[in-house]
């Protein structure tokens, strides 16, 4: 299989990995448009998926104060990703299609490690 370029500037594909997973968004046919995000990985119990935890602030308007939230997606991780992404890391997503019913999200790169 051959190597795609997914058209995100600064996200490189995975040197010297190959993967025969078909969602991989380098070596099979899913493309990622949509939302690009960041987000830590907090869970990385299935096979193929992580958990995802973006944080953010919403402003309420009553208090005239912000509020700190957080939202968990479930983010499809490919094969050829797949060593080098641990919990505590910080990745780069991008939005998919439908995977399964949770999961529109593809983990692109690491953008940061644990002890980094």
């Amino acid at each position: 299989m051959s190597i795609r370029n997914i058209g995100i500037p600064g996200v490189n594909p995975p040197k010297g990995k190959e993967c025969k997973d078909k969602y991989c968004p380098f070596h099979g046919g899913t493309r990622i448009r949509g939302k690009v995000t960041k987000g830590l990985v907090v869970s990385k119990k299935s096979r193929n998926s992580v958990i995802i935890r973006r944080d953010y602030v919403q402003f309420v308007k009553k208090y005239q104060r912000y509020e700190r939230r957080n939202m968990r997606l479930a983010c499809h991780l490919p094969e050829c990703l797949n060593q080098e992404i641990q919990v505590g890391d910080m990745v780069r997503i991008g939005e998919s299609r439908k995977i399964s019913k949770t999961k529109s999200f593809i983990v692109l790169e690491k953008i940061e490690g644990v002890g980094s």
